[in-house]
């Protein structure tokens, strides 16, 4: 049994790795910024921790003694339109959580083993055709500092030595949000289609494997430093859109241009439309088996599972 603390657990890849480790006997103990809330939505797990990230000197003892900590919060950079002060926000609530978390961590009497962050694709920003692996330079904008910030937080527990993974995630395929809920109401209405040109890369990953590359990277000891998070089985964006109104057995005619999506998202929209064809065989070596490697059985999965 491990004692495993995960930060972010509420949403889909925590609430599912919450019940994946405790299947198999490991303890949870979940920091929230709303308990309420968080019992709700994960019944199953016995200790919560009210979490202000701002505020480490109420919560930092409760590390103590933890073999594993996951680290999966951070503000929905969907959620609203970019203003500066949201940008800042998502951008505070990553890079400063992290710092805080792993200062915390460096206090304890009792380290963890491991210290697993998110992060994201978006690290690479739009490279069109380049493969690009966990070697590969960030990008020069917002996403690209906001990554490279959120993973070099992260690395300082190596300091110490403390074994890290930061998951460079890919667009996770889950039924409950993010992508997949964004897309089904359009393409129901047979209005369903590719982003721009629909040329760009679009690394998707499973929710089920997202959540098994997490398991893996808290058990796998060789597993270290950044991990692309996403299918071998890369497509387009225009592929993509095809596949899904084949399994939704609608069509996809309608691409939506880059300046509507700007219009609709102001900034965001920029950054929908770019492309990272990322490499896993980073992850791959390490020992992990995917389990939805085909994108139109992970959507046949995902779909039918409504």
């Amino acid at each position: 049994m491990k004692k495993i603390m995960i930060i972010g657990a509420t949403g889909s890849i925590g609430s599912k790795l919450c019940d994946k480790l405790q299947s198999q006997g490991d303890e949870v103990t979940v920091f929230t910024r709303n308990s309420d809330n968080a019992k709700i939505i994960l019944p199953d797990v016995k200790n919560f921790i009210e979490w202000n990230y701002n505020e480490p000197e109420v919560w930092k003892n409760e590390l103590n003694g933890k073999d594993a900590i996951v680290h999966l919060a951070g503000a929905n950079l969907g959620a609203k339109r970019w203003s500066e002060k949201y940008k800042k926000l998502c951008y505070d609530s990553r890079v400063i959580s992290t710092r805080n978390l792993v200062d915390a961590i460096k206090s304890v009497d009792q380290k963890p083993k491991v210290f697993v962050c998110s992060s994201a694709v978006g690290y690479y920003g739009n490279r069109n055709d380049e493969v690009l692996d966990e070697s590969s330079l960030s990008a020069d904008n917002y996403l690209g500092k906001l990554c490279r910030d959120w993973e070099a937080e992260a690395a300082k527990v190596e300091e110490i030595g403390i074994r890290r993974v930061s998951v460079r995630t890919g667009l996770v395929l889950n039924k409950n949000e993010g992508l997949i809920k964004q897309m089904l109401p359009t393409f129901k209405m047979f209005l369903g289609g590719y982003l721009a040109n629909g040329k760009q890369w679009f690394p998707w990953i499973h929710i089920d494997d997202i959540v098994g590359i997490y398991l893996h990277a808290i058990e796998n000891e060789r597993l270290r430093g950044a991990i692309n998070g996403a299918s071998p089985g890369i497509v387009r964006n225009e592929e993509f859109s095809k596949t899904l109104g084949k399994v939704m057995n609608r069509p996809s005619l309608f691409p939506i241009p880059k300046f509507a999506l700007k219009l609709v998202t102001g900034e965001l929209g920029e950054y929908a439309v770019m492309g990272q064809r990322t490499s896993v065989e980073k992850i791959i070596k390490s020992g992990y088996k995917f389990m939805f490697e085909n994108l139109e059985e992970a959507l046949k999965n995902i779909i039918k599972s409504e």
